[in-house]
């Protein structure tokens, strides 16, 4: 496949010149300026944020449970009176 070929070629020659020209300081600038602006936004991984939400699903089931033995031992105490 000369086309093949030639697609592959081209392609090697423009990140050869992308990584030699401004364009990839400007990339490298643009993406250390962003990490410093996510890292004030006091933002958390997509990682410790499902950690939290399966922490918080699991409190959650937990009380529902606390809750209807409360209120089971709370009929009962009421027809013990």
């Amino acid at each position: 496949m000369p086309n093949q070929k030639l697609f592959d070629e081209l392609g090697a020659k423009m990140k050869e010149v992308l990584a030699n020209s401004p364009a990839r300081d400007i990339e490298k600038n643009l993406r250390a300026m962003l990490a410093a602006t996510f890292a004030r936004l006091d933002l958390v991984t997509r990682e410790e944020f499902d950690v939290q939400s399966e922490v918080l699903a699991r409190t959650r089931e937990k009380l529902a449970r606390l809750e209807a033995r409360l209120a089971e031992l709370e009929k009962g105490v009421k027809s013990e009176r």
